[in-house]
């Protein structure tokens, strides 16, 4: 009896988002992972050119694994285009990645699902520039980007807005919540419910957890599990899995929560259903922490891989 062929998977890399470089990192450490597992990988280092990626993906492969970030990557786009190839993919579909990119959209869901969310609103660049849309301190970022990109905190006698980092019309405007910085993994492969793997705290050595505190070595420190009480840790992880199920996402995501111990409140921030697959990553650092080894993590999302 001769053996099953080798799966043959591409891996999706690069992009043209802002967060390309975090992409090819990912899609790196993905695919040498997956060749480990014995599969037979193809990478594909993804640019704006549509046709150059088509003729990538012939002869088509079995699987591909998307490891691109941000947009294009990450808001139904190359979803879609997969969809319409046929070709089962891992993450999730074209409408929970759109629904979970735009920042605006996935936090009106999760707030009518009873999670709490940040005082916020949609505001126009100009809008903005003209003066402040809220009271300080407030929190300004792109509703359609990802790893802390473009973020900016407008604190109490500080200046305004950056013009400069103001890179769209339109942006999400938010309360600015103190506290603590916490994030949740979850595993959920379709038709199974969501499992969150564990809760982790986000200490940054110096300013707020953003783009360079993520993928900067020794920048942050992640404690796993958070030192924080029971029952928080079962509500961020009740949370997390929630959120995942209720956009209809697949695969692993990631949900990250701001918790103010003042009030005792837990605030839901943003769930990302492309988080980072590098070695400061906190999906891989979580599955680790369960006993899922990163080789047996990258299996398991090639082998639910699917289309819509």
């Amino acid at each position: 009896m001769s053996a099953a062929p080798t799966k043959q998977v591409a891996v999706l890399m690069g992009g043209t988002s802002a967060e390309r470089e975090v992409s090819l990192k990912s899609g790196r450490q993905c695919a040498n992972a997956l060749r480990d597992n014995g599969y037979d990988v193809h990478e594909i280092n993804v640019s704006a050119d549509v046709d150059a990626l088509l003729t990538s993906l012939s002869p088509r492969p079995d699987v591909v694994f998307n490891a691109l970030h941000g947009r294009a990557g990450e808001d139904g786009n190359i979803q879609g285009l997969l969809n319409l190839l046929e070709i089962p993919y891992t993450h999730s579909g074209l409408l929970a990645s759109a629904l979970a990119m735009d920042k605006a959209v996935a936090r009106t869901i999760f707030e009518k699902q009873g999670m709490t969310i940040a005082k916020g609103r949609l505001a126009g660049r100009d809008e903005i520039l003209a003066g402040d849309v809220m009271p300080r301190p407030y929190v300004i970022k792109p509703n359609n980007e990802g790893s802390s990109v473009g973020i900016q905190i407008i604190e109490e006698g500080a200046n305004g807005p950056d013009p400069d980092a103001l890179n769209a019309e339109m942006l999400l405007v938010e309360e600015f919540i103190p506290g603590r910085e916490l994030t949740v993994a979850v595993m959920g492969a379709p038709g199974e419910e969501p499992k969150s793997l564990a809760v982790t705290e986000l200490r940054p050595t110096k300013g707020f957890y953003d783009y360079e505190a993520k993928y900067t070595e020794g920048a942050t420190e992640h404690l796993v599990p958070a030192p924080v009480p029971d029952d928080l840790g079962a509500k961020a992880m009740a949370w997390a899995a929630l959120a995942h199920k209720v956009l209809d996402c697949r695969g692993v995501t990631r949900s990250d929560f701001r918790y103010d111990d003042t009030r005792d409140a837990l605030v839901i921030l943003e769930l990302n259903t492309q988080p980072g697959m590098t070695q400061l990553s906190l999906v891989p650092e979580q599955a680790d922490h369960c006993g899922i080894a990163f080789t047996e993590l990258v299996r398991w999302m090639v082998e639910t891989a699917r289309c819509d």
